[in-house]
């Protein structure tokens, strides 16, 4: 075929080091791990929906980032035809991929040669080892594909979820695919005229809606949870064959640190999450506490660094399986999971957070998913565009929102029931959020109402300060009032206070007379189970913060670790180490 390149393909500017230029040094030093080759004009480099693809430096020529790209064949000519979007151009010193090539997800756009060129082509696995590796090339990239994943979001490319918006199933995938940083877009079926053409080319019949469209040549067809997360790559095992040191439940901030901190040392770990990597913490949009981050990182790349390390240490990751019972059977937890086989080890620990509360407000599930969300990511941001939007709530969750929403350029109205904007939040947000234009603060209210066809446009609000209800647009609701604990499933096998928050260490008496071979009294953050610990937002007395949740998954492997070493040797045996 001619060559794509002509005078109207200009280079991508690098955004916010999305797209740096490797040094001749960086080259060299990758180099090491690959080989170059000559490329065709019109060559697949990477097409969309491949897993474990290679990475790729430019060394002449230039490269063309696409979505929609038909399945050529590796080395065959691509045509680019009307369905396709060019996103991104790339010329020599620039490399490829994006942040799925080193988490082993499948690629979500196809890279394209404009022109015949040279690259140095590198395996994904050797990619991988350099990035964890390497701390001067690994940095760049690494830095580099968490941003290109974010604007891979805003761009609304990656998978398509075809499907009504009005249809459970559709915001269910939709849901999910946000809370895992998913890139993915809605096809609605009412509003969008692709839908059709997509319909007739993957051969999709109504009845297999909603559909998840990988590829041109890959579609699941109305998907559980699970079908997806393997699909992405979420899930390194489907079942368990053997048993493990460690089993964490719960894949937030405490339980991921737990889990790296554990495997780093050498335990075997297995990773169980319900439902989305990263928790709560990881939809944030900015965590400006966090030690070492003085500028803050956003709970999305703090989850994916996360990741990465866990995977380094060949953590177990499953998402999309929730915990339902867990039992302690001659000396071995095993516990069951929703839409996953079952799993055992010698030692747990609990980390599975909490979840907001709803509003207690008739009506307000019909735009739940659609119009009201309780958590705000540059997902949902894309969905608010300029549009008015409420946010609810008195804690740092709800004002770091509000501030993120209103940077994108939304007018947001926050509504708190408290008289003090800082009786619950962090006063260095509450300023910010006091100086914003863009932020209107509504004291001493609350949502007493919601109004709208389909979709939510108006919101009752009781302003008790002012003795008297208004009606506001409201296009979209973000709704942070406080949380509840994942801990209905422990019921009668862990000791639980009165609100359902686990009881650990001091919060405890000791252990029962049936563990007096243990030779020990309870550990800090042991629940009345020996050998299961918690951590973060669902244990007692725990201070709600991403940091504190940090620090109690790493100090808990500690206290792990010497809970195996007693199982394993006996009193006798750990006092005799503890000597040497």
């Amino acid at each position: 075929m001619e060559p794509i390149a002509d005078s109207t393909l200009i280079e991508t500017p690098d955004v916010s080091g999305a797209y740096p230029r490797l040094s001749q040094a960086q080259i060299d030093s990758l180099s090491r791990a690959g080989s170059s080759r000559a490329t065709s004009a019109g060559e697949v480099l990477i097409q969309e929906g491949t897993s474990n693809a290679d990475f790729f430096v430019i060394l002449q020529g230039t490269v063309l980032v696409v979505e929609g790209l038909h399945d050529a064949g590796r080395r065959q000519p691509a045509e680019l035809g009307s369905g396709t979007r060019i996103l991104e151009v790339h010329s020599p010193g620039r490399f490829l991929g994006e942040l799925g090539l080193v988490e082993g997800q499948p690629a979500f756009v196809s890279t394209v040669c404009a022109e015949a060129g040279e690259v140095l082509q590198i395996r994904g696995d050797d990619l991988r080892r350099v990035v964890l590796t390497d701390a001067a090339v690994g940095e760049t990239i690494l830095r580099a594909y968490l941003r290109r994943r974010i604007l891979l979001i805003s761009s609304g490319a990656g998978i398509r979820i075809v499907g009504s918006c009005f249809s459970r199933d559709t915001i269910r995938l939709l849901e999910f695919a946000a809370a895992n940083r998913l890139p993915h877009r809605l096809v609605d079926l009412e509003n969008d005229n692709e839908a059709q053409a997509i319909l007739d080319r993957a051969g999709i019949l109504v009845n297999d809606l909603p559909a998840v469209v990988l590829s041109a040549s890959r579609v699941l067809r109305n998907p559980s949870k699970a079908d997806l997360a393997i699909a992405m790559g979420l899930r390194v095992v489907k079942t368990h064959s053997a048993s493990y040191d460690l089993m964490v439940i719960g894949a937030g901030p405490a339980g991921l640190a737990a889990a790296v901190y554990a495997a780093s040392d050498g335990l075997s770990v297995v990773l169980k999450e319900g439902f989305a990597m990263g928790g709560q913490a990881g939809t944030s949009p900015r965590i400006e506490n966090f030690l070492g981050f003085p500028a803050g990182i956003s709970g999305g790349e703090l989850t994916e660094r996360a990741i990465i390390q866990a995977r380094k240490f060949r953590v177990q990751i499953n998402v999309a399986c929730r915990a339902r019972t867990i039992e302690l059977r001659d000396g071995e937890f095993r516990a069951e999971f929703t839409e996953s086989g079952p799993a055992s080890s010698r030692a747990a620990l609990l980390a599975t957070g909490v979840q907001y509360r709803r509003l207690p407000v008739t009506g307000l599930e019909e735009f739940e998913g659609k119009s009201v969300f309780y958590a705000a990511t540059v997902h949902e941001a894309r969905l608010c565009g300029l549009q008015p939007v409420t946010v609810v709530g008195g804690g740092n969750s709800a004002g770091q929102a509000a501030l993120f929403l209103a940077e994108t350029g939304a007018s947001v109205r926050l509504v708190v029931r408290g008289a003090d904007l800082r009786a619950g939040m962090s006063s260095y947000l509450a300023e910010r959020i006091e100086e914003h234009p863009g932020v209107e603060v509504l004291l001493r209210a609350n949502i007493v109402g919601v109004e709208g066809s389909g979709v939510l446009e108006r919101i009752i609000v009781d302003l008790g300060a002012k003795g008297e209800q208004r009606i506001f647009d409201s296009r979209y609701l973000f709704i942070f009032i406080g949380a509840k604990p994942h801990t209905e499933w422990l019921q009668g096998f862990l000791a639980l206070d009165d609100d359902g928050f686990v009881l650990t260490g001091a919060d405890l008496g000791d252990l029962p007379p049936e563990f007096s071979h243990l030779g020990r009294r309870r550990l800090p953050l042991e629940t009345s189970v020996p050998g299961m610990f918690a951590v973060g937002d669902v244990r007692h007395g725990s201070v709600k913060r991403v940091t504190a949740a940090a620090g109690e998954g790493s100090t808990a492997v500690a206290m792990i670790h010497e809970h195996l070493r007693l199982l394993r040797d006996g009193p006798a045996g750990a006092r005799m180490s503890e000597r040497q």
